[in-house]
């Protein structure tokens, strides 16, 4: 079951939302210069410049011009933390209170947002102090950015076992009734974590949802013990940050990997670091598991938060450190925020070809590593529609030097 169904996207009238939008002279990663003309929430028409105008209803279409941009299939955020992003020059007490996780998770979606990420699927605590405040405050966020992007909800108890676990499996049925649509946690902090495993997976196949959860993965018996339970259920299982692989003996992370690939787990990593009370150590072994064919995506994690007080949520740093830092080639690594993640949301494949959903991101720059190095201006298309824009220009002054040499620049003409 997907986090969210694809629909066109509604006037405020209730009314499907059918206008066309022309991108006009769009570069491709192939190197092509193309229009596309979108509609209905759909990529309608991928043609050469110039070769598109009217919609397919023949009205005629709003126009971008998209000249010095790469367009690409939009990312998405496959580990946020919306209830505590953003708090980390907060003093005292973290506030759970409704308005005030509302007030942060709506600032920290729309900073995705304007990274790029139309799709973000959000861990979520409840029980003990905040009960289910926050998930409410989550879910209301999601209702109020319909149409700007999809927000999905992993329901995150901390302890599932024992004495304390029935509350924490009374609580985590509640959400479910509440709409989150995938059943999480870290098992990490149960006193038993594969009993904690066990329960949300009986859980997961009760209501037929997904299972994401959030562990280090150091403990590599554990680990496969979870492969072999997680094997075989449907619509999946995915884990992360999984920071400990990192830490293993290679040949134990190896037999790890082949389980978890044999078991059709979706590992998300983290390469800005880990987050929440997972160990910050590193990030998951990308290179062994793509080798051993585990599936890959790559998040953002923590968004100013107490485990990074400086964490940018941008889709695009998670790729360019992949790149950096990890030896994935461009491609490879911006497909593990895209494609990848979308995947793992359990959302539709996008393509820049005709059919596809109009979901895509455009990048001021000529070629993916370029784009990855300065990510600078941004435009954003969520079913169809330009949501978000981003606009850098660098300007300098005149060099004090006379070399003869016509300097380049960017930015608005000085009116004679």
């Amino acid at each position: 079951m997907p986090d969210s169904q694809q629909q066109p996207p509604r006037s405020p009238s209730g009314q499907t939302d059918t206008a066309a939008l022309l991108l006009c002279g769009a570069r491709l990663t192939d190197g092509r210069t193309v229009d596309v003309r979108l509609g209905g929430g759909r990529i309608e028409a991928v043609g050469t410049a110039g070769s598109l105008a009217a919609g397919a209803s023949g009205a005629l279409a709003a126009r971008v011009d998209l000249d010095g941009y790469l367009l690409l299939p939009a990312p998405a955020e496959p580990h946020a933390h919306s209830d505590t992003a953003l708090t980390a020059d907060d003093h005292g007490p973290l506030a759970y209170d409704e308005r005030a996780v509302q007030l942060r998770a709506t600032e920290a979606a729309l900073l995705q947002l304007g990274h790029g990420a139309t799709a973000l699927r959000s861990h979520v605590h409840v029980g003990d102090v905040q009960g289910l405040d926050a998930l409410a405050a989550v879910l209301e966020v999601r209702r109020s950015l319909r149409g700007l992007a999809e927000l999905a909800t992993v329901a995150m108890p901390r302890v599932l076992t024992g004495a304390a676990g029935a509350d924490g499996l009374a609580m985590l049925r509640d959400a479910l009734k509440m709409g989150a649509s995938v059943v999480g946690g870290c098992p990490d902090a149960d006193p038993d974590p594969t009993g904690y495993v066990e329960a949300v997976l009986e859980l997961a196949s009760e209501h037929g949802c997904p299972v994401d959860l959030h562990t280090d993965a150091a403990d590599p018996a554990r680990l496969a013990r979870l492969a072999a339970m997680a094997g075989g259920l449907r619509p999946g299982v995915t884990l992360g940050p999984c920071g400990g692989l990192g830490r293993l003996p290679s040949e134990v992370a190896s037999r790890a990997a082949d389980q978890l690939a044999a078991a059709g787990v979706t590992v998300v990593c983290l390469p800005q670091g880990g987050c929440g009370s997972t160990d910050r150590r590193g990030t998951a072994p990308v290179r062994l598991l793509r080798a051993a064919g585990v599936r890959i995506a790559a998040g953002s994690g923590a968004l100013r938060d107490v485990s990074n007080p400086v964490g940018r949520g941008d889709p695009l740093e998670a790729a360019y450190l992949l790149v950096s830092r990890y030896g994935l080639r461009p491609e490879e690594a911006y497909g593990t925020v895209s494609c990848a993640a979308r995947a793992a949301l359990g959302l539709s494949e996008v393509r820049v070809e005709a059919g596809f959903p109009a979901e895509l991101l455009a990048v001021r720059g000529d070629h993916l590593a370029g784009v990855l190095s300065l990510a600078y201006s941004r435009i954003v298309i969520h079913r169809g529609r330009v949501v978000a824009r981003t606009s850098a220009v660098r300007e300098y002054c005149d060099s004090a030097a006379d070399s003869g040499l016509e300097l380049p620049r960017q930015g608005r003409e000085e009116p004679s």
